[in-house]
C-alpha cells in the first residue's frame, strides 16, 4: 500500500514503540497524528528533536469522543494507517501476601490495552471505510501491538496476558469484518523490547534479560517494530497475522 502523502494515526506515540513508529512513518512522508495521555504529550511535546509530521495529540484510547476528536485531526480521505502501541503492563500475582489480585487492576489493564485498541480500530476503520479505494481495493491498514505474554504469560502478568491475548484474538476477526472496506489488519507480538521502561530496571536486568533471547542475544530495538510496521504496510497480501517479533523467545514462567 502506498502511504507518502496519507495520515497515520499512532497510539502511545509520546515513548517507546509507538514514538519510533510514529517518526518512522513521518520519515516515509506520512503526516502522523501521536496519541498519547496528556501528561506524556506534555513531557515529549517540547523535545528538541521532536520529528517533523508527527503532531502529538492529548487523548485516552478508551475514551470515545477523545479518540474520535483525534481521528478528526487528519483531513478527510486521508487516513490511511494506525497502529495501535498504547498500553500498561500491571504486575499481580492471582494471590500473593498483599491478598487476592484487586480487580480494579485487572479491569484497567483490559480497558486500555483490549478496549482501548478495539476503541481506536472502530473510529478509525468508520473513518477508512470513506476513503476512496487505491488501485489494489485497499482503503486502509490497522496494527495492533499484542505481546509473547499473550501466549506465554509469566507469574504475576495474569491482568497483562489476559488483555493481549485479546488483542491477538481480535486480528482475524477484525480483518474478516474489514475486508469488505479494503481494510487490513494485522497484530505485532513484541518479546523484551528495549524501551525507557524497561532501561529503567538497569543494566543488570536488562543483560539477564538479554540473554535469555535464543538468537540474536540482546533485548529488541523499537526500530526494529517501526520497520515492521512499514513492511506491513508494503506488503498487501499480508491480512489477519499476528507477527512475533522476538529472537525465538518462548518466555519462562518466571
Amino acid at each position: 500500500m502506498h502511504i507518502e502523502g496519507a495520515s497515520a494515526l499512532v497510539t502511545g506515540a509520546a515513548s517507546g514503540l509507538g514514538e519510533a513508529t510514529a517518526r518512522a512513518l513521518a520519515r516515509h512522508g506520512v503526516d502522523v497524528i501521536g496519541v498519547d495521555l496528556p501528561s506524556a504529550v506534555e513531557r515529549a511535546g517540547s523535545a528538541p528533536d521532536r520529528e517533523a509530521g508527527v503532531r502529538l495529540v492529548a487523548a485516552d484510547v478508551a475514551d470515545e469522543e477523545q479518540v474520535r476528536a483525534a481521528v478528526g485531526v487528519a483531513a478527510p480521505g486521508s487516513l490511511r494507517v494506525v497502529v495501535n502501541c498504547a498500553g500498561i503492563a500491571p504486575a499481580r500475582r492471582i494471590v500473593s501476601s498483599r491478598g487476592a489480585h484487586d480487580l480494579e487492576t485487572f479491569r484497567r489493564a483490559i480497558e486500555v490495552n483490549l478496549v482501548g485498541t478495539f476503541n481506536v480500530m472502530r473510529l478509525a476503520a468508520e473513518a477508512m471505510a470513506q476513503n476512496e479505494p487505491d488501485e489494489q481495493g485497499q482503503r486502509g491498514l490497522i496494527v495492533n501491538t499484542a505481546s509473547v505474554a499473550a501466549f506465554e504469560g509469566q507469574i504475576g502478568q495474569i491482568a497483562y496476558a489476559a488483555s493481549k491475548g485479546g488483542v491477538a484474538a481480535m486480528t482475524i476477526a477484525a480483518a474478516r469484518d474489514l475486508a469488505q472496506h479494503g481494510i487490513r489488519v494485522n497484530t505485532i507480538a513484541p518479546g523484551i523490547v528495549d524501551t525507557p521502561m524497561l532501561a529503567s530496571l538497569g543494566e543488570e536486568v536488562n543483560a539477564s534479560l538479554a540473554a535469555t533471547v535464543p538468537f540474536p542475544h540482546r533485548l529488541g530495538r523499537p526500530e526494529e517494530f517501526a520497520r515492521l510496521v512499514l513492511s506491513i504496510a508494503e506488503l498487501d497480501y499480508l491480512n489477519g497475522e499476528t507477527i512475533r517479533l522476538d529472537g525465538a523467545l518462548r518466555m519462562a514462567p518466571r
